[in-house]
């Protein structure tokens, strides 16, 4: 039997010379893969109080939908700056080269609600903290991480850890 790992393509070279791209469409695109990432994802978590599922930009959205469905429970999109409409609130964070901007409606996550994040991918766990402290800012209180993939030599996992957060991933990817 496959796992999720094999449904993953790797693109040599993407988005820059000596990037290894993994790209969960190919994942998505079957439907045993994408039904087994969901199945694998929501696992860890059967019986857990959980009041909404938030992704992050972009392919968070799509994998936080299909769990939000399966969990029945609302789901919380955290965007890039500028994409969202109505009051938000934001979170800056450091990019290779930069910085970056997370943004989430100021109304979407109510004191003590569980939450479970999720994306498809944890590199340097940049992304993932900033929506943490978003959630955070409005007194969610995080269930766990959950990622596809993780890229272990780029330490997010550690940096969500060292947040305190719980992170699942469901295979690693040696590499940047």
């Amino acid at each position: 039997m496959k796992s999720v790992k094999h449904y993953i393509r790797t693109i040599v070279d993407f988005p820059h010379e000596g990037i290894m791209f993994r790209d969960v469409t190919t994942l998505f695109a079957d439907p045993r893969g994408f039904r087994m990432a969901i199945d694998q994802m929501l696992h860890p978590y059967a019986g857990m109080q959980i009041d909404k599922v938030v992704g992050l930009e972009a392919r968070g959205f799509i994998l936080g939908g299909a769990i939000a469905h399966q969990l029945t429970v609302g789901f919380v999109p955290i965007r890039k700056k500028g994409k969202l409409p109505g009051a938000v609130i934001s979170e800056a964070y450091t990019l290779e080269y930069g910085e970056a901007v997370m943004e989430m409606h100021d109304d979407a996550i109510q004191p003590g609600e569980k939450i479970l994040v999720v994306d498809d991918l944890l590199a340097t766990g940049g992304t993932a903290a900033a929506g943490i402290k978003l959630i955070e800012r409005l007194g969610g209180e995080i269930v766990s991480t959950s990622f596809i993939i993780d890229l272990p030599e780029l330490g997010g996992r550690k940096v969500l850890e060292d947040m305190g957060m719980d992170v699942h991933v469901l295979c690693e990817f040696e590499g940047a």
